[in-house]
Order: C-alpha cells, then sequence, then structure tokens
C-alpha cells in the first residue's frame, strides 16, 4: 500500500517517533510511505491533498485543519487517517486563555468525522475522538521508541554522584520549573544528587548542581545511559492526560528507573515498586529518590524491568505491527468496495 503523510516537518518529534520511525518496517512488507511537509498559506492550503491523488491512503499528523480544508483533503484522496497524540482540542496547560478552545474543538471534530480511520496515542484521546465519531475505526497506536538506538545505563556503585536526567523542550520545562522549590528540597535532602538537563532551555536550582546538556537527536541516548534515575512530573490536568509520555519510554528504553507523578499515561508506564516509583507528595518524592540512590542494584532491576516492557507493548516492532492491522483493514474494504 501505499501511504503519504502531511506533517508538520520530516525531522519533528512526533513525525519521527510516531511515522518516520515506522519506514523500515513498512517497507518490509511492501508498503511505503511518502513524507510530505504541510502546505503553508491559504492559497497553498486551499489545493491541501491535490497532489496526493494516487496515494491509497493519507496520514494527516496532528494538524487541525479549518473545516474547508478538512473537507477539500478527504474529497482529493483515496482515504484519509488522522494520528494525533496530544489532546489538540484543548490549549495546553500554560496557556493564559485556559484550557477550552471553540476553535480548536470544531476543527478537531471536523477533521473526525471527515476521516476514514482514527489513530490515537492513548486511551484518554481515543475516547474524545469516540465522542465525535462513532462508527469510524479507531486504533490506539502509543508512540513508539527504537530499542536498537538506547544503550543500557550500568548504574554504577554508590560512591559516586547520583544523576536525575530530565529531557524535553523548552515548552515542557515549564512543568520543571513550577516544582522547583521540590527539586531544592531534594537537592537538600539527598547527598550527592545533581540534576542533568536534556533540553534547549535550562534552569538553576540552589541546592542541586545542574548539567546542562543541549539537545541533539545523536547524543540523548548517550546521555540517558550515563544517567541513573529518570523524572518526570505532569500537571494534572486535562492537557497532561492526553500526553502520550515520551520522556517516560525513553528513560526505561535506557534502562533507568522512573519516579513520576501519577498522571496520565504515566499510570500505566510506570509500575509502582517494579519499574521506579509514582510519587505525589515531597515526602514520597524524597524517599524515592533517595532509595534509588543508595541502591545500584536496585535501580538496575527497576531499569531492565522497566526495558522489558518497552520491548513488549511500545518498540517500534509493536507499533509497525499495529500499522499493518490498520493496513490490512484497508485493504479488505478496498477488495470489497
Amino acid at each position: 500500500m501505499r501511504l503519504a503523510a502531511l506533517v508538520e516537518a520530516a525531522d519533528h518529534v512526533c513525525c519521527r517517533y510516531r511515522l518516520r520511525a515506522f519506514q523500515p518496517h513498512l517497507a518490509s512488507r511492501g508498503h511505503t510511505l511518502e513524507l510530505n511537509s504541510l502546505p503553508q498559506g491559504i492559497w497553498n492550503r486551499l489545493r491541501i491533498g491535490s497532489e496526493l491523488v494516487e496515494a491509497d491512503a493519507v496520514v494527516l499528523q496532528r494538524k487541525l485543519l479549518s473545516t474547508i480544508e478538512s473537507g477539500l483533503l478527504r474529497r482529493r484522496v483515496q482515504r484519509l487517517i488522522f494520528d494525533f497524540d496530544d489532546a489538540v482540542w484543548l490549549r495546553d496547560s500554560y496557556s493564559n486563555k485556559g484550557f477550552e478552545s471553540r476553535k480548536r474543538r470544531e476543527r478537531f471534530q471536523s477533521i473526525i468525522r471527515h476521516c476514514d480511520a482514527i489513530v490515537a496515542g492513548n486511551a484518554f484521546l481515543a475516547m474524545q475522538a469516540r465522542e465525535w465519531s462513532e462508527f469510524t475505526p479507531l486504533h490506539i497506536i502509543p508512540t513508539c521508541v527504537d530499542l536498537d538506538r538506547y544503550e543500557l545505563a550500568e548504574h554504577e556503585t554508590i560512591d559516586r554522584w547520583t544523576d536525575l536526567v530530565w529531557i524535553g523542550s523548552s515548552s515542557t520545562l515549564k512543568g520543571l520549573e513550577s516544582i522547583q522549590p521540590l527539586l531544592e528540597r531534594i537537592g537538600n535532602d539527598v547527598p550527592r544528587v545533581r540534576l542533568k538537563l536534556i533540553c534547549d532551555r535550562f534552569m538553576r536550582l540552589k541546592n542541586m548542581p545542574v548539567t546542562p546538556i543541549p539537545w541533539s537527536e545523536s547524543r540523548e541516548t548517550d546521555e540517558l545511559a550515563t544517567s541513573s534515575i529518570g523524572i518526570s512530573w505532569i500537571p494534572d490536568d486535562p492537557w497532561s492526560r492526553g500526553k502520550c509520555g515520551l520522556k517516560v519510554l525513553q528513560y526505561m528504553a535506557a534502562g533507568l528507573p522512573v519516579v513520576a507523578n501519577p498522571v496520565g499515561v504515566q499510570i500505566e508506564m510506570v509500575r509502582h515498586g517494579e519499574t521506579g516509583f509514582l510519587v505525589n507528595s515531597d515526602e514520597e518524592w524524597v524517599e524515592a529518590i533517595d532509595t534509588l540512590a543508595g541502591d545500584p542494584d536496585l535501580r538496575r532491576a527497576m531499569g531492565l524491568a522497566g526495558r522489558r516492557i518497552v520491548e513488549e507493548f511500545y518498540s517500534v516492532e509493536a507499533g509497525a505491527n499495529s500499522w499493518f492491522t490498520l493496513l490490512k483493514n484497508f485493504a479488505c474494504l478496498r477488495k470489497s468496495a
């Protein structure tokens, strides 16, 4: 089957993890996937899909087109798939305007109603899509990671520094900045702990050394493998419940135990006491970090358990199998048409 995708950019994080990663696996089954940047400007946008008429199916990733654009795209292409990994019908956690947006919601409803299949990154997103399209085939395909890129952390003995690691973007760093008092307390209460930030923007702490690591695709996995504990904190709100937990998956792929708050997919990904700790209060955070900092064998065991979960549920092989199922259903529909 010939697939074409409309994406923000081929190197955008969503495209890299949710589409580009599957290209070799799709090719092994005789499918092709062509990545196309979304047209810019009103006149180009009104021509959307006109160059994709030969594709068996077009994947629109995340973009909320206007109702007119959604209709034009659907009429021009043979089949339309909408792939999304955020609560795109809302504004994000840090918007001054609040979560609700009539424009976003109307556009989300329009594209959901126009498409022939929906690919949601988690169950929360799928539930929202189902409200507006009762019969459209809906597939939950989580964000997946390529385990071949990730070396396992070694977890050296306890006489070294314990490196907490956080990976993300300048926008999501706002969440970490909001818990700065907690980080200061961890730095004060847990000996020889420091924070490694893999990002495009950085913060400073008084009670904990911060190691700034400018993000690069080639370097991120090496930095994770030389860390001790992956941390993730997200607000308990509708936008965050739509997140697909990429940083947690990266920590687990690198064999790191994860300490996170129990919000959204983090509840599913982090198995408390097995692959890390789900914690709420400051006391629970400090206890979890202190326990892991003093026990490299526990870090290693939890990290390996997390890696096995990624292998089974969140690897590119697992995600590719879900895409194969979707495409097989499309082929059956085409034959019976």
